[in-house]
């Protein structure tokens, strides 16, 4: 009895790349369904840094609305 099917070696580690392959498409898929999309994210990650940084007082209300602004364009 020969592993993979009858192509040996190969078709063992052909099978292995397969599902390899799905099990990342289906990683991929569930983050980018949860939200989690690459480059999506970074304007209201900048936005949420610039407002917890007002909040902590490292901004004054000017500089916040300058930086807000340019981060809206």
């Amino acid at each position: 009895m020969t592993w993979g099917g009858g192509y040996g070696m190969f078709g063992g580690f052909m099978m292995l790349a397969f599902w390899g392959v799905v099990i990342v498409l289906i990683v991929m898929a569930v983050r980018w369904f949860a939200g989690d999309r690459p480059g999506g994210g970074a304007a209201s990650d900048a936005m949420d840094i610039l407002k917890s940084r007002f909040a902590k007082g490292e901004l004054d209300e000017d500089e916040f609305r300058k930086r807000k602004a340019a981060l809206e364009d």
